[in-house]
């Protein structure tokens, strides 16, 4: 059964996103970014190209030829990906697509109405019997 962790307190999605997928492909964990429109992915895209500053996030769109060779794939309304062992989600509501991977995570920034649905799909899972783990990083992003 899938394994959802929920990040709260996110100062900044996109970059919660990338370290968690830098973090992901160092331990091997092939990721998959999903995110709600365009904007987000094609802002996520030009980000991972900086991220880490010292580094490079190898990434391309899920429906690229190379996608299966790419240990972190963004995507945008498609349902066809190339692995299914990290799923993040930068969508608002569950995405009918997460029970195929292994993990999900699921990013909550510090917004009054991104925290409501996040406890939303806190509470999706949590009736249909999904392990959750909740992470607060208000702590760790003081320091």
């Amino acid at each position: 059964m899938t394994k959802i962790d929920f990040y709260t307190g996110s100062t900044d999605k996109l970059r919660t996103a990338c370290q968690l997928s830098h973090k992901a492909m160092q331990n091997g964990v092939r990721t998959v970014i999903s995110a709600h429109d365009v904007a987000t992915a094609d802002a996520l895209d030009r980000l991972l190209w900086h991220y880490p500053a010292t580094a490079f996030i190898p990434h391309c769109r899920s429906n690229a030829a190379e996608a299966e060779q790419m240990p972190v794939v963004l995507n945008n309304g498609s349902e066809k990906f190339p692995h299914h062992d990290l799923l993040i989600s930068l969508h608002n509501e569950c995405v009918p697509f997460f029970s195929r991977f292994e993990r999900v995570i699921e990013i909550i920034s510090q917004d009054a109405e991104d925290s409501r649905l996040g406890r939303e799909r806190y509470k999706f899972y949590k009736d249909r019997g999904y392990e959750l783990r909740h992470i607060d990083l208000t702590s760790a992003q003081s320091t």
